[in-house]
């Protein structure tokens, strides 16, 4: 059985660094643990399982998005860069300034601690801190916001470890360019940087204001929409990154377009993500409308690495499966090796996200955001995002490279290799009844589903279907708890040991090698095809939102948003 670079590079790591990325490892898991617990609480509390007091909801609600959005997605991203720098630099061997990078990850265990506390606290803030809710007391977000810097400071430091990590080799002469792994990790952790710095530039001012030390905070929209767009799309950008990574190594086929070309496509989320930010601002009332047409055609623009990325793991996936013998349109997937955790997370990823994709491309369009925005269109078509997607793919990144830092098996790998199936089948419920409840006027953040006209006290029933889809949504919400508390579970038993009972050695998971098939003259067609029938759903469910949205009553003011 070939045993592949990830693993190998891995498991040559001095121990000094295996220490490090396993501190990292442990506090996303931590993290991740944490953000399920308040997730299911809120979606319990948001289908009408069980009541949560008035304040409480809010603070349970706030955590699910600070834990999981911020802290989960950025301590795991944070062990990636450092892993992938030193595993993928010919000739870097170990970890550049580590004493950095420790830091840095003392600043992030601070932040998280920190942003935890702050609800204990009294702060009803939700995960994009808007400062006007702590006008009347403003001492309510110091934690809040200290947790906010320091990771966004962490952040910083860690990134710069791993390009120092990524740069040593080339300045004392022993490579002359990067592999497309290599510089693709360079390019995510400068777009950490830029993140850290946005996340400074957003939550700092707020910061000083709550200890006394500065002025109310003015323009915070715009900080945080810039801040928001890098967050939001650099954990995206980390999966393609991994994708590629885990094919590589499942299969043993790298890119037949060549490595340049993979590099200037992942450039690209260098020069796209940056300047799309402004169909984040849709909402804003004194918006100029020019600034609203330039958001809307840009905003086109960023899922454009994505759909390369795709196009060319599915290519060269499809070319190397032909040259074996397969036939049919979809008849060389049967010969990937499905069994593996690793290339089913992938599989199930890439539905989640096309599904995620076509109704977010909906959603950033300008006349559909202020439509929408509010809504419970929001947490349905996201969630095909940040967890089946994102999660999906990260997850089985651990599942990979935990065993190898810890020498311990992989648990049940036939397990593992069905829960991403079980998983998407949540996601499908609870993004289908999302969606749908949003085009009904679900709010997005309203746990009390009445609502009132005129006199506050005057509650009105919201309509029958508005429980119904509640139904549903809490039905894909107990399914994806309990495929990722497995998930949890299972990397803590590899964190910490497996007996030979109930696992498997990494090595033995069932992988293809197809590194020396000759793929001259084979077709690749399902990548181009699924790009065509994207666009096609992109154009048909706007053109079904407009229809949906104009036959959809106004059904009255919601006492928030």
């Amino acid at each position: 059985m070939t045993v592949n670079k990830l693993t190998t590079g891995v498991r040559t790591l001095n121990p000094a660094d295996k220490k490090l990325l396993l501190a990292f490892f442990a506090v996303s898991i931590l993290a991740l643990t944490l953000g399920i617990i308040f997730g299911a609480v809120t979606a319990a509390g948001r289908t009408g399982l069980f009541a949560i007091e008035e304040g409480t909801n809010y603070k349970i609600l706030g955590l699910h998005g600070v834990t999981i959005f911020f802290y989960w997605l950025y301590f795991v991203q944070a062990g990636f860069v450092l892993l992938l720098a030193s595993v993928y630099t010919e000739g870097a061997g170990t970890i550049a300034w580590r004493p950095v990078a420790w830091l840095g990850f003392v600043a992030m265990l601070a932040g998280l601690v920190s942003s935890e506390s702050s609800y204990l606290g009294g702060t009803t803030v939700l995960y994009d801190g808007n400062p006007t809710l702590l006008n009347d007391d403003p001492a309510e977000g110091q934690l809040f916001y200290l947790g906010y810097v320091l990771l966004s400071a962490g952040l910083f430091l860690v990134a710069t470890a791993a390009i120092a990590t990524a740069l040593r080799p080339k300045f004392r002469g022993l490579i002359e360019s990067w592999s497309p792994i290599g510089f693709a990790t360079v390019a995510w952790s400068g777009l950490l940087m830029v993140s850290a710095f946005a996340g400074a530039n957003a939550f700092l001012p707020p910061m000083l204001w709550t200890f006394g030390l500065g002025e109310a905070v003015s323009g915070y929209a715009m900080s945080w929409s810039v801040l928001f767009h890098n967050v939001h799309y650099l954990p995206l950008m980390a999966t393609v990154i991994l994708w590629y990574v885990l094919m590589e190594n499942v299969t043993g086929v790298k890119s037949i377009f060549g490595e340049n070309f993979s590099k200037i496509v992942f450039a690209l989320y260098l020069i796209f993500v940056p300047p799309t930010s402004l169909y984040h601002m849709f909402l804003e009332p004194d918006l100029a409308e020019a600034v609203r047409v330039v958001g809307s055609l840009l905003s086109l623009f960023i899922a454009v690495p994505t759909i390369l990325l795709f196009v060319i793991i599915v290519a060269s996936l499809e070319t190397h499966a032909r040259a074996q013998g397969a036939r049919g349109l979809f008849g060389w997937m049967k010969v990937l090796p499905w069994d593996n955790p690793a290339m089913a997370a992938v599989g199930m990823a890439t539905v989640n996200l096309a599904l995620g994709g076509v109704f977010s491309l909906v959603l950033i369009q300008e006349k559909l955001a202020v439509l929408l925005s509010d809504t419970f269109f929001v947490p349905g078509y996201f969630h095909f995002l940040t967890v089946g997607t994102v999660s999906l793919t990260f997850i089985a990144t651990l599942v990979y490279v935990i065993p190898a830092l810890t020498e311990n098996q992989c648990w049940r790998p036939n397990i593992l290799s069905r829960l991403p199936y079980v998983l998407t089948i949540g996601l499908v419920l609870f993004g289908t009844g999302g969606i749908w409840a949003g085009y009904h006027g679900v709010p997005r953040r309203i746990f009390d589903l009445s609502y009132h006209v005129d006199d506050p006290l005057e509650h009105i029933d919201a309509p029958f279907v508005w429980g119904t889809l509640m139904g549903v949504i809490g039905a894909g919400s107990l399914l994806m708890t309990i495929v990722l508390a497995i998930y949890v579970y299972a990397l803590v038993r590899m964190l910490i040991s497996v007996s030979g009972e109930v696992g498997v050695r990494l090595e033995n998971l069932k992988v293809v090698s197809w590194s020396g098939s000759v793929i001259a003259r084979q077709r690749a067609w399902v990548g181009p095809l699924a790009v065509f029938a994207l666009v096609a759903a992109m154009y048909f469910f706007t053109a079904l939102s407009f229809e949906i949205l104009e036959g959809v009553p106004i059904l009255g003011e919601v006492g928030g948003h």
